[in-house]
């Protein structure tokens, strides 16, 4: 059996529109682009149908990775959950006890993390220190640059 794996409702979206394009727009390009390729003659020495066919198997190789994340994928509804601790889908606020500083983070999967837009994924050393977590509660993450601690100030589920 296939382990699942946690996902928000967008970063599922986000997945299959992904899956979309590449089916529905790349795959047809590249497919014409390595049939223009071949009508220039000798294929081994055509670097044309060789970057074609690369590009080619790329895409075939992300279109089977993106069905299997799919599949296997487990989407998790914040709507209803409890905001009393730290679980997949929270919007978490912490303070640096160090230097004060305020950061807010959306627990999400793996497939999902993006730091620039302040999307931590759920197996991420400070998302583990956070877990089950209440407001208040500090924790103390361990960084390659030593340990740090946060506070938990607030936990919502957008």
């Amino acid at each position: 059996m296939t382990d699942k794996f946690p996902m928000t409702k967008d970063g599922l979206k986000k997945l299959r529109d992904e899956l979309e394009h590449l089916k529905i727009t790349e795959r047809p390009d590249v497919i014409k682009a390595i049939s223009e390729a071949r009508e220039h003659g000798d294929l081994s020495e055509n670097a044309e149908y060789h970057a074609a066919r690369e590009k080619q198997s790329f895409i075939e190789g992300r279109i089977s990775e993106l069905e299997n994340k799919i599949l296997r994928a487990e989407v998790i509804d914040t709507s209803n959950l409890d905001n009393s601790q730290v679980v997949f889908g929270a919007t978490v606020e912490v303070t640096d006890i160090n230097n004060e500083k305020k950061f807010t983070y959306r627990i999400v999967g793996t497939d999902e993390a993006d730091i620039e837009k302040n999307l931590i994924s759920i197996s991420a050393p400070l998302c583990k220190a956070m877990m089950n977590k209440k407001v208040n509660d500090v924790i103390e993450v361990y960084t390659p640059s030593g340990s740090k601690e946060y506070i938990i100030n607030s936990i919502k589920f957008n």
